[in-house]
């Protein structure tokens, strides 16, 4: 369950950083990268991992 939330939360994270503003449009997708990276590697461990029975 705690992965669970700590993968929501890393893509809610991931959604705020998307350009919206007009000062930041300039910036395109570069802050977001790394967040974007952490949150493909909770996502592969969450499905990869074997699940405890």
């Amino acid at each position: 369950m705690p992965r669970i939330l700590l993968a929501i939360l890393l893509f809610l994270l991931l959604l705020a950083l998307l350009p919206a503003w007009p000062y930041s449009a300039g910036w395109g997708y570069y802050p977001s990268g790394g967040l974007g990276l952490l949150l493909l590697l909770v996502l592969v461990l969450l499905f990869i991992r074997p699940r405890a029975i």
